[in-house]
């Protein structure tokens, strides 16, 4: 097939899901096209060794990358969000028509809803199916941060992205969800049930698999013998991390939480652990990515924590992905589909969202494990990454899905 790919983020921005199924694509024999943006995720800036300029095209003989101008935003602005996201919009429909000329389908890595107007307009024009690739609910993600508005300003914009959302699921002709539960939020939201498939996400898997803990990854991250749990990832206000701050002060020095990462709540967090009086809580900060693997492998458990939104029960955050395919087991303070995996797959242990208690609970059953105990509790996890979360069962959905796409639509 000659495949488009359509992402606002791409390597080496920190985002690798459509990166890795663009290579993935391109190595089993296809022609991928990836139309993108210059990158500048997460620090909100132009990276160095680029300069935004109209006609840039990268071809090392895999994909070949098409990045278009943007406007270069990851503030706290929201005005400089919303220019960021519409800035890609607009440059990546201008570039769409000539350079995915000739594809068979298009596949949409969502969100931000506005990647999906290039592919919408190749359908318009040229009757171009596209397989949109659901990361997150929107407008819950969206409404649920911090820098949404409230009042009738806040339900202006829900309902307004709630219609958005809705024309794309009916548009689109195939829909991947990384979960159970958001495909059936996409099809309360008006998609077809027959065009929606569960294809949950795979993580870098050059980055995290299994390792040996060293003595410099347990330097890192100051472990002190007891058990250490690691939260890694952005520290904002979906995750609620206020919540693993309370229970590791409750449960005290027979186990350390350790935060790895940065975000909003960040500071507020540390203010909490010190209100406290947590001396087992510790924050490390933004760790690179080459990093990471070192850090897992020190750490004895890693945490996943959502807010209790009905929006996020069908989130399988990526860090839980990371996790497994690590070999490392998993405390999950969340409702729906992540606890429930994690729980029924016995690759760690999982209590509700924003449930002090409960988590604290569950902290205390992580501590009294035994080596053994944990050891086999390892094996669980990467199992469940191999068998259901793989780059390799993953790309086998998403080209099957597209392969259908090019078959439903070569005969019109």
């Amino acid at each position: 097939m000659k495949i488009g790919i359509v992402s606002q983020w791409y390597a080496p921005e920190p985002v690798f899901i459509a990166g890795n199924l663009a290579d993935e694509l391109a190595a089993r024999g296809h022609e991928v096209r990836v139309l993108t943006a210059f990158p500048n995720y997460p620090t909100g800036r132009t990276y160095p060794g680029y300069r935004q300029r109209w006609r840039h095209v990268e071809r090392d003989g895999g994909p070949v990358v098409r990045r278009v101008p943007i406007y270069p935003s990851h503030d706290t602005s929201a005005v400089r969000r919303v220019a960021n996201l519409v800035s890609f919009a607009g440059t990546s429909l201008a570039a769409a028509p000539r350079f995915l000329a000739g594809v068979d389908a298009v596949y949409v890595f969502s969100p931000p809803p506005t990647a999906f107007a290039a592919p919408a307009l190749l359908r318009l024009l040229r009757g171009v199916p596209s397989l949109l690739h659901v990361q997150d609910m929107w407008p819950e993600s969206v409404t649920g941060s911090a820098m949404a508005p409230g009042g009738w300003a806040g339900r202006v914009l829900d309902r307004s992205l709630s219609a958005v959302m809705r024309g794309i699921y009916r548009t689109a002709a195939q829909i991947a969800v990384i979960s159970p539960s958001m495909a059936d939020l996409v099809i309360d939201r008006g998609a077809d049930p027959n065009k929606v498939r569960v294809v949950l996400n795979w993580t870098d898997e050059k980055l995290f698999a299994p390792g040996a803990a060293t003595e410099e990854g347990r330097a890192a991250i100051g472990h002190r013998g007891v058990p250490t749990v690691m939260f890694a990832g952005n520290l904002g206000p979906l995750q609620r991390v206020s919540t693993a701050v309370r229970a590791a002060a409750a449960v005290g020095p027979v186990m350390d939480l350790v935060f790895v990462g940065s975000g909003n709540e960040a500071e507020e967090a540390r203010r909490l652990a010190t209100e406290l009086g947590a001396g087992n809580v510790r924050f490390l900060g933004r760790r690179t990515p080459e990093e990471m693997k070192a850090l897992y492998a020190a750490a004895d458990f890693q945490l996943v924590t959502l807010r209790d939104m009905p929006g996020l029960r069908g989130t399988i955050p990526s860090k839980l992905q990371a996790a497994l395919a690590s070999g490392a087991p998993v405390i999950v303070s969340a409702n729906g589909d992540c606890a429930d995996l994690v729980a029924a797959s016995g690759a760690g242990f999982a209590s509700a969202a924003e449930d002090v208690v409960g988590l604290a609970a569950q902290f205390r059953r992580a501590a009294a494990l035994t080596d053994r105990d944990r050891a086999a509790m390892s094996r669980r996890a990467l199992a469940v990454y191999r068998d259901r979360m793989s780059l390799r069962v993953g790309a086998d959905h998403i080209e099957d899905m597209l392969l259908k796409l090019d078959r439903a639509n070569r005969p019109r």
